[in-house]
């Protein structure tokens, strides 16, 4: 016959307890099994001589949920590499991450951790491995192996915070930082000019913004008329869309000082001023750079197509969209603006540069962009 207990701290007989339960098996060994965190059953990976033996199983997975250290596959010991990315993954945070950069880990992941390591039980990773591992990891592709680096070491934190492991194996210097593989050369006034000019008239006064305020393609491809403040020469930056697994995401800025006003240069405001009044519909909420059909987002894919173009045009083939930007703050920077000014103008966000741009003067703004127009020589450019 079998029989079945509840188990739990202080319970009567007969009554249900709140934790686990204990079942003695035909062959007269006991079975502990219990209700995990995930809302699974879970069974004791091997059964045992006595009930108390059982229990006291029990006890220990209890204990694992208390500190917050338990592991579904039994022992916080036999957690595996794989197992504890999916488990911080899927941490609760108070600020959760963005959907571009989940993704991102994710493929981090996916391309770059699994495969060698997330079979590996995390207390027996060791420095050799994660050295042997990152020695495996192509060359050519810098940014993606310093990011897949940082990444295990950002999880290897994790996993001795929890005391599943109890030293941080990624100790390679410096292994979490990526030398650019290209110096980015800033767009010259004239080749900009050029590269404006050659640019479909629908997107001209999205090259100019994305080369005079700096703003970010996603920042540039979800601003709405009413964003925008003529008057005041400014352009409100509160949103930003993202492409992440095909999906298009509405959402807030990348950090938190990425919400801003930035001044526009004056002399490149006329331009501003024909886009609304030509190529934008009326609606406040109107997107200023929508897709072909008027109510989209556009995608990179279809400003490239012009955007390469264009660049050719004006001689410069390596010049990326990404590099206008760049060339915003290069200007930005001659113009005499301070690295607090710089930042807050960018909407760069680290905890160290936050002390410095947290200060700086609002109006300040509006004479940075005056005198990037000066450098133009004062007259508008198209």
């Amino acid at each position: 016959m079998t029989r079945e207990t509840h188990t739990g701290g202080g319970n009567s007989k007969g009554r249900r307890a709140s934790f686990g339960s204990t079942r003695r098996l035909p062959s007269g060994r006991w079975q502990a099994r219990y209700t995990g965190p995930d809302g699974r059953e879970h069974k004791a990976p091997t059964t045992f001589h006595t009930k108390g033996d059982a229990q006291a199983w029990l006890a220990l997975r209890r204990a694992d949920i208390t500190r917050d250290v338990w592991n579904p596959d039994g022992a916080k010991g036999d957690l595996t590499v794989a197992q504890l990315a999916d488990r911080w993954l899927a941490l609760p945070r108070s600020k959760p991450l963005k959907p571009r950069t989940l993704a991102h880990y994710r493929d981090l992941v996916a391309r770059f951790i699994d495969p060698t390591l997330g079979n590996v039980k995390v207390r027996a990773l060791t420095p050799e491995m994660v050295e042997d591992w990152h020695s495996s990891l192509n060359p050519a592709t810098p940014t993606y192996r310093a990011h897949a680096y940082s990444l295990l070491r950002t999880l290897m934190n994790h996993a001795v915070e929890k005391r599943y492991a109890t030293v941080n194996p990624c100790q390679i210097r410096g292994a979490g930082n990526a030398k650019r593989r290209r110096a980015i050369r800033p767009a010259s006034l004239d080749e900009l000019a050029v590269l404006v000019q050659a640019m479909p008239e629908k997107y001209r006064a999205m090259t100019l913004l994305g080369s005079w305020t700096a703003l970010r393609f996603g920042e540039l491809t979800e601003l709405r008329r009413r964003d925008v403040d003529i008057d005041a020469g400014t352009v409100r930056v509160r949103r930003g869309v993202v492409r992440a697994d095909g999906v298009v995401i509405v959402g807030d800025p990348k950090s938190d000082a990425s919400s801003r006003d930035v001044a526009i240069p004056p002399h490149i405001v006329p331009s501003i001023q024909h886009h609304l009044d030509e190529l934008t519909d009326g609606s406040p909420d109107a997107l200023l750079f929508p897709a072909a059909d008027g109510v989209s987002n556009l995608a990179p894919s279809t400003l490239y197509t012009s955007f390469y173009r264009a660049r050719a045009t004006a001689g410069r083939p390596d010049l990326r969209w990404h590099d206008l930007r760049h060339s915003g703050a290069v200007l930005a920077a001659q113009s005499g603006a301070t690295l607090a000014e710089l930042m807050a103008r960018l909407g760069h966000s680290t905890p160290q540069a936050a002390l410095r741009y947290q200060h700086a003067a609002q109006g300040r703004d509006a004479a940075i962009a005056a005198r990037m127009s000066e450098l133009a020589g004062g007259s508008p450019r198209p």
